[in-house]
């Protein structure tokens, strides 16, 4: 198996000024490509921390990526550090890479200096992919002797993630040409409705009777749920997938509709999905959601086709005005409680004509609720023609933190609206 690190230079990263998303998609695809990523690290701009962390990293590694430090100020220290590492005696210019530099930056309607020339110089011991889309270039190491006997590579790559996302193509054909490595098969299935450790109890058999090549993580998120990923690392690609398949259908058996999409999916995708094949639409209204719920809807592309729109009734003046929920239920039964909810519902589906319609009323706190629906509580109800459907849930969190678990609970109660 091939394995690999990835380490991010910049002190940048280490105080959190800047939020490193390049490490999860290098990992994203070596993990397709069949390279087991084994560590991330990330070093700051210290010329000896990092010769010494890419040395012991290059030791333990086939496969060593950096993103960073590759710019033209004098806190770029990484091109230095590598040529030290490597044993280089010159810096070379490479004639591509400056063309790149001059096309760039003209067309910005800058003149090149010296600084951004200096950008094109590259270790003599190192080869050069060219970075189209920046001024610096990725530099290859091929790394052997007595320092490194596992004759491992070393990819130096941008640290822009824009730069990092276009040139990574490159360089994972140049991993593809230099090593042969096994398999690896991944297969996700979503989850909602239980929390971890229930779903983690739930599956506790299935889990240890597992294949020993095949293993289970799991990847909790209050928007999507909980995310099951099986991974088979190395042995025969064919049956691996045959294997996956098996143990995919036992889950399926055991957890029946808390799955919700048989990829790595987010609800609104999958409401979205189930809503097309249908043929029906969607509106929504919103009171403690304050939007959220139309905001994930349309992050999906295409999602005009079936969600029509929605009304954000915070004031209780506007669900009785505009969605014509009775004054009369509103002072009788409260603004939190299944009736308004259902109210709110049908009065935005006969607003819009829709097939569907999801509504949220509720408490997200901090502050509000009663003894019946405590700080944390939401009524969500879904209606089509003929049929109301209402549910109470209730979280223990922050403010921002419920209305996101409201939202993801609503959308949850819906697609299976849909599908049932």
């Amino acid at each position: 198996m091939i394995t690999a690190s990835i380490c991010t230079i910049g002190d940048e990263i280490l105080i959190g000024q800047v939020v490193d998303t390049n490490s999860a998609m290098i990992s994203r695809a070596l993990g397709q490509l069949g390279v087991r990523v084994t560590r991330m690290l990330s070093i700051g701009d210290d010329h000896e921390t990092i010769v010494r962390t890419l040395k012991e990293e290059l030791s333990a590694q086939d496969i060593v990526i950096t993103t960073g430090g590759l710019g033209p100020t004098k806190d770029d220290i990484t091109k230095a550090a590598l040529s030290a590492l490597s044993g280089s005696r010159k810096l070379v210019e490479h004639a591509g890479q400056l063309a790149i530099i001059h096309r760039i930056l003209h067309s910005r309607g800058l003149d090149v200096l010296d600084i951004n020339r200096a950008q094109a110089l590259v270790p003599d011991t190192c080869e050069v992919i060219e970075n189209r889309r920046g001024t610096a270039p990725i530099m290859v190491f091929r790394l052997n002797g007595s320092a490194f006997p596992g004759c491992p590579s070393l990819y130096a790559m941008p640290g822009v993630p824009f730069e990092t996302e276009a040139a990574l193509p490159d360089v994972l054909e140049d991993i593809r040409r230099h090593h042969a490595f096994d398999a690896i098969r991944h297969r996700t299935l979503m989850t909602f409705g239980m929390a971890e450790s229930a779903l983690a109890k739930r599956i506790a058999s299935w889990e240890d009777a597992l294949p020993q090549s095949m293993h289970l993580a799991y990847l909790p998120n209050p928007l999507t749920g909980v995310r099951l990923r099986l991974s088979v690392y190395g042995g025969d690609a064919s049956e691996a997938e045959k294997m996956l398949d098996q143990e995919v259908d036992k889950l399926h058996n055991l957890l029946g509709d808390s799955i919700y999409s048989f990829q790595d999916d987010t609800l609104e995708h999958a409401v979205g999905e189930a809503l097309l094949r249908a043929g029906k639409s969607l509106s929504v209204a919103e009171s403690c959601t304050g939007g959220e719920i139309a905001h994930l809807l349309t992050t999906v592309p295409g999602s005009s086709a079936y969600f029509l729109g929605s009304v954000t009734s915070y004031a209780v003046s506007v669900k009785e005005k505009v969605l014509g929920v009775p004054a009369d239920v509103i002072a009788g039964k409260g603004v939190v409680s299944s009736e308004v909810a259902a109210a709110m519902a049908e009065g935005v589906r006969k607003l819009t004509g829709s097939d569907y319609a999801l509504a949220t009323t509720g408490w997200a706190g901090p502050g509000g609720g009663d003894p019946q629906n405590p700080e944390g509580t939401v009524w969500v109800a879904v209606t089509s023609p003929g049929r109301v459907r209402t549910e109470k849930y209730h979280f223990t969190n922050d403010r921002k933190r419920n209305i996101e678990r409201f939202a993801a609970s609503a959308l949850f109660l819906l697609l299976n609206e849909i599908r049932a």
